[in-house]
């Protein structure tokens, strides 16, 4: 059965039918409290409505060239939606994406040629079984002056592999400098403040895991720090303040 998602409707209609809607619950109401002469005529103004908001649903429908018909890209789109995994990756030849990697991140990013060369060989080597499956698809470490493309690329890598550059988490390690700062990343234990909170890092992948992390300035961050990464690069999981277990693969 395929549905028509109303929210795509143009607003004359969606707002013909909240007062189609409107006007039924008034109808119900009416008729329980026994007001038959303000009953008939809510269904009056009703029926009225309703071919009107018929006849525009009708114009909306044709004008889209909606036939019923549900195909691949509709499926994707939807799944797309509930889990966040980019339409493009369950639409496209992953082979063919991926042999054209570089030529797209270069649709974006300028130069940075070794660097790009790097994460797409590793990228490509993860996609062919070429790696731990308990480990992350790749882990890069991006060095060089202010305004040479460090965020850029990591942004680019986001946009190439999930159809979306702001599918990435970026955290300022300057701001974990301190020991007790890991509680930060991973949520706090309980019975202590941010319990409910849960993790900045853990939260974040756990709603939403195909997503780029990107640590900024991590060489400020506590040795502390490295070591919850540690488990992240070695195993592919963390497990947050709350007992949970967050899959990083």
């Amino acid at each position: 059965k395929l549905r028509i998602d109303t929210e795509s409707a143009p607003p004359e209609v969606k707002s013909l039918k909240q007062r189609v809607d409107q006007l039924t619950n008034d109808e119900e109401a009416a008729s329980q409290r026994q007001d038959y002469e303000r009953t008939a005529q809510l269904k009056s103004e009703r029926l009225r409505l309703e071919e009107e908001y018929n006849q525009a649903k009708s114009k909306w429908l044709q004008e889209e060239k909606i036939d019923g018909v549900v195909d691949g890209e509709d499926i994707a789109r939807l799944i797309s939606k509930w889990t966040g995994i980019p339409v493009s990756q369950m639409l496209e030849g992953e082979a063919e994406k991926l042999l054209h990697m570089e030529e797209r991140i270069h649709e974006r990013l300028i130069n940075q040629d070794e660097a790009v060369t790097a994460i797409c060989e590793a990228i490509r080597r993860s996609r062919a079984g070429l790696k731990d499956p308990r480990r992350p698809i790749g882990s890069f470490i991006f060095l060089g002056p202010t305004g040479v493309g460090k965020t850029e690329l990591a942004r680019t890598l986001a946009w190439f592999l999930f159809d979306d550059e702001n599918a990435m988490v970026r955290l300022d390690m300057s701001e974990y400098q301190e020991r007790h700062t890991v509680s930060r990343l991973i949520g706090a234990p309980p019975g202590y403040v941010g319990y409910e909170e849960g993790g900045q890092l853990t939260e974040a992948v756990r709603r939403r895991p195909y997503r780029v992390i990107l640590l900024d300035e991590i060489e400020k961050a506590h040795p502390e720090v490295f070591n919850s990464l540690l488990q992240i690069l070695d195993d592919g999981r963390l497990t947050d303040g709350h007992g949970r277990t967050v899959d990083f693969k």
